[in-house]
C-alpha cells in the first residue's frame, strides 16, 4: 500500500478518521443521515450473522432502531490504523461501546469491545466505507447503580453538541 504522508495522504487519513468518528456520533445521537453518509450507497456491512449482515446504510437503520430500545449508549474508537493507496484505503479501529438498559426493573450496563475492519474508497472527492467487517473481541452485561438521574446529553439533534459543532446546519 502506498500510505503517502504528504499533504494529500494526510488529508485522506484525516477524512477517513473523521468518518469513523462520524459513525460513533451517528449511532449515539440516532442521526441516520449522518450515519448513512459514512457508507457509499452500495456499501455493505457484516456485524455477524446474529447481529446484522447487509447494506451499510441498512446497518445504520438497524443499529438506530435497536438503540431506541435502550436508555443510553456511548461509542468510542481508538487505535485507528489507516492504510491508503490512491483512491482506496483500509482501516482498523478498536471500538468500545457502553449501553444502559433495564432488565426486570434493574439498571444494567452492557459493554462491547471489538474492531471495525473497513475497506474505503474515495468517490467524487469523498471517502466512505465500501465494506465493514465487525470483529467482537469480548462483551459483558452487569447490574449497575447510577450515580445520578440527571443527564445533559440527548440522543437526537437537540443534543447541545449540534449547536456548538454546527452539525445539520
Amino acid at each position: 500500500m502506498e500510505d503517502r504522508y504528504d499533504i494529500g495522504g494526510l488529508a485522506s487519513h484525516e477524512q477517513i478518521r473523521q468518518q469513523v468518528y462520524n459513525y460513533c456520533r451517528a449511532v449515539d445521537r440516532l442521526d441516520a443521515a449522518l450515519g448513512h453518509s459514512v457508507w457509499h450507497e452500495d456499501g455493505t456491512a457484516d456485524y455477524g450473522a446474529t447481529v446484522y449482515v447487509g447494506s451499510g446504510r441498512g446497518a445504520i437503520d438497524h443499529i438506530i432502531e435497536a438503540h431506541r430500545k435502550v436508555l443510553g449508549h456511548s461509542h468510542m474508537v481508538t487505535n485507528l490504523i489507516i492504510h491508503t493507496d490512491g483512491e482506496k484505503a483500509t482501516s482498523e479501529a478498536y471500538h468500545f461501546a457502553v449501553l444502559r438498559l433495564k432488565r426486570e426493573g434493574q439498571l444494567h450496563e452492557m459493554r462491547v469491545s471489538g474492531r471495525y475492519l473497513d475497506r474505503w474508497s474515495r468517490r467524487g472527492g469523498s471517502w466512505a466505507i465500501d465494506h465493514r467487517k465487525v470483529v467482537r473481541d469480548f462483551d459483558s452485561i452487569t447490574a449497575v447503580q447510577a450515580m445520578s438521574a440527571e443527564m445533559e446529553g440527548t440522543r437526537d439533534t437537540s443534543d447541545p453538541s449540534y449547536a456548538i459543532l454546527g452539525f445539520g446546519s
